[in-house]
């Protein structure tokens, strides 16, 4: 045993002398062709362990986070993940990685986009590959929601546990990646570009928030979720779990529930009523009634954020959770989000409170209403959208006054 502490303190020692040698000047590739020599590989929970020692000897934050990028380019292929654990489907830490996977796509896709503008022969193409650059950012926007969870539910609970450098390091590096992809979708939004304006966009502006994205899934997956799987209790797992839906995902929907954490919940949220001023009801029963209405809503807050959508049988336009806690002008196509905007800033403003519309979808005769949602005082609360399939009921005709089961659209009788 004691061989081992020597081991582990002569393997953080040489670690902590290697990204001191960062902070000095020497080039990564060099501090990593040292750490191969000298340790072989480095354990992931080590590198937070000799992150949060050098803060605590009085390495400024702002310096760690300053060079935090070159400390992964030293440690990529140095760090081992031989003693890691395996979190089961539905788990939190199963969810990261799968959004993890969901980013990927967009990233590698992005790569691509990049290469096809740098080749672009006309005008009318590069325009049409800088809006799909565009979506691709648009999507990228929604990983707002995955760093939320773990900076709102992950870090607490690793502070907690003495586990304060992600907190203060990885935090501040999710801060630079929100404003790198800020920068990018508010560039690609200033009109058309010619040659070398594309040329100017993509080296300072395009590259470095997607490789910033990159470099964060790197350090997530190698070093922070398998130390918080080495961390965190069951019992805070289960928290976390149970509070990220309020939070929402990142381009993806967990389709997998982990029966753990539902299993701890379950008693708790039986007996639960929830009050209106007209009844109550539990939890389950208001959900019944919600998946049963023969309409789709979904629900906007005040601060424009998809927060509910009902889940019926046939849902006109698909959903996913992924969509919960994402901007609504980012759920919309380019071309309609100045209608979108329009609407919401119109119910903010106090200027209407319900705006219809109708259109033929795939055959079908859909209505679609935005209503303003106000409390007591008149307080905006958020939009409620409710769209429905009046194809059946544009064609009936006279009364249907006896018990008849079946579809509204069959011959009624008298």
């Amino acid at each position: 045993m004691s061989e081992l502490l020597v081991s582990t303190a002569r393997r953080k020692e040489v670690l902590k002398h290697m990204i001191l040698q960062l902070h000095k000047g020497t080039a990564p590739a060099t501090v990593r062709t040292q750490l191969v020599r000298t340790l072989g590989q480095v354990p992931y929970d080590e590198v937070v362990e000799v992150e949060q020692e050098l803060i605590s000897e009085g390495l400024p934050v702002e310096e760690v986070l300053k060079l935090c990028d070159l400390h992964s380019q030293a440690l990529k292929g140095t760090i081992t993940l031989e003693r890691a654990r395996q979190a089961p489907a539905g788990h939190p830490v199963d969810t990261f990685k799968q959004e993890n996977k969901a980013l990927r796509v967009e990233l590698k896709a992005l790569d691509g986009l990049y290469d096809d503008l740098r080749k672009a022969a006309s005008d009318a193409e590069r325009q049409e590959l800088l809006s799909q650059v565009r979506e691709r950012f648009n999507a990228l926007s929604d990983v707002e929601k995955h760093y939320s969870r773990k900076e709102n539910l992950l870090f607490p609970f690793l502070e907690k546990h003495g586990i304060t450098g992600p907190s203060t390091v990885m935090w501040g590096k999710d801060d630079q990646v929100r404003e790198l992809i800020k920068a990018a979708i508010d560039a690609l939004q200033t009109g058309p570009l010619n040659r070398d304006d594309a040329e100017g966009l993509l080296a300072p502006v395009l590259k470095p928030a997607s490789d910033a994205i990159d470099e964060m899934i790197f350090k997530e997956e190698q070093i922070l979720l398998p130390m918080a799987l080495d961390t965190l209790t069951e019992e805070e797992w289960h928290a976390v779990y149970n509070q990220s839906v309020e939070i929402g995902f990142c381009l993806y929907d967990p389709t997998e529930r982990w029966m753990a954490a539902e299993r701890a919940a379950a008693p708790q949220r039986q007996n639960e009523k929830i009050t209106f001023p007209s009844g109550s009801m539990t939890p389950q029963e208001l959900n019944a009634v919600l998946t049963s209405l023969p309409f789709d809503l979904t629900f906007v807050d005040k601060d424009d954020r998809v927060r509910f959508f009902t889940q019926g049988a046939e849902r006109i336009f698909v959903r996913s959770r992924a969509v919960l806690g994402r901007k609504v002008q980012l759920c919309h196509p380019p071309k309609s989000v100045h209608v979108v905007q329009q609407i919401l800033d119109d119910f903010r403003a106090g200027r209407e409170s319900r705006a219809p519309f109708w259109i033929d979808f795939k055959g079908k005769f859909i209505h679609i209403e935005y209503v303003a949602l106000r409390d007591e005082a008149g307080e905006y609360l958020g939009t409620l959208e409710i769209t429905q399939d009046l194809t059946e009921k544009r064609q009936l005709a006279g009364e249907q006054r006896l018990l008849q089961y079946g579809r509204c659209g069959k011959k009624a009788g008298i």
